[in-house]
């Protein structure tokens, strides 16, 4: 294991990731919101960094941010002098644990190599509650060798550690996996509009799928507390996963692929985030744009 770590990005993930990482190694902490950088450092074991590039010393660089293009503001290029890329060591090992778009991280992971800087890609998922009490899904993509050296940092804040190939290729799984995870949010959501447009009790209905072959983890976990109970607090944002399903389809379509329920999924996400016109909407809130649109409420 590294003896220390930068983080940068102490958003809903970072914060509990970082406070799980600290119990194993010095954690020294980024983040463009100041408050955010005040209260990660007021856990044991973590230090605040008054830039990115004060923390281009520790062994290791985790990025927990939202996407690719701020992966690059914040990394910046190797080639550019003042940037945290260019003054990382030789040796160092960067870590993507965001939901950035394979492409380009392949694209970084060979600009960062010519510096003889190493590079994984290592997604997570299960949302603020897992990562809260270190029981993530983690996914790794890079070679064999760099995943190996980043598995004890990976396993202090997640149970299931998986390396699933090359480097992007654990974005690529990560955009693939929660756009499965929307078609069957938004499926079982109009599953549910049909029914209780019909008549049936949507909580009854909830009730029989998920003991049937219908059931999945949002009708499972999400729809029940966030939806029908009417609190909205999945706690991923819909933005996100806009960009997330947006990044899978890209690839897909990328690949001379046409996938066309993903493309409906992609755009009725789409459509809601445009239709709710809230800064950062929780997923769970596109039920509440499509009671807009059929005029069927499932929140009771």
């Amino acid at each position: 294991m590294p003896d220390t770590v930068t983080f940068i990005g102490l958003g809903t993930m970072g914060q509990p990731m970082v406070r799980n990482l600290a119990r194993s190694v010095p954690v020294a902490v980024y983040d463009a919101n100041p408050d955010a950088i005040a209260a990660a450092a007021r856990n044991d074991g973590v230090t605040a960094l008054a830039s990115p590039v004060d923390g281009a010393g520790a062994g290791a660089v985790i990025l927990m941010l939202p996407n690719s293009a701020v992966v690059e503001r914040v990394l910046g290029d190797p080639g550019t002098p003042g940037s945290l890329a260019s003054h990382v060591r030789p040796g160092t090992l960067v870590i993507d644990m965001g939901s950035s778009a394979p492409r380009a991280t392949q694209e970084l992971a060979d600009r960062l190599r010519e510096r003889q800087v190493a590079m994984i890609d290592a997604p997570v998922s299960g949302g603020p509650r897992k990562a809260a009490t270190a029981e993530l899904t983690i996914m790794a993509g890079g070679p064999v060798a760099d995943y190996e050296r980043a598995l004890p940092l990976l396993r202090a804040m997640g149970t299931s550690v998986t390396h699933v190939g090359p480097t992007g290729s654990a974005h690529a799984l990560k955009a693939l996996n929660n756009l499965l995870s929307a078609i069957g949010l938004v499926g079982a959501l109009e599953v549910l509009t049909t029914g209780t447009k019909f008549g049936l009790d949507p909580r009854t209905m909830l009730d029989v799928i998920n003991r049937s072959t219908g059931r999945n983890q949002s009708t499972e976990v999400k729809i029940g507390p966030e939806v029908l109970d009417g609190r909205f607090q999945v706690g991923f944002s819909l933005p996100l996963t806009v960009k997330d399903i947006t990044n899978a389809l890209d690839l897909s379509t990328s690949l001379g692929l046409s996938p066309t329920v993903s493309q409906a999924c992609v755009q009725f996400c789409r459509t809601a985030l445009a239709d709710l016109g809230e800064e950062n909407p929780d997923q769970s809130e596109i039920a509440r744009h499509l009671a807009k649109a059929t005029g069927v409420d499932l929140t009771r």
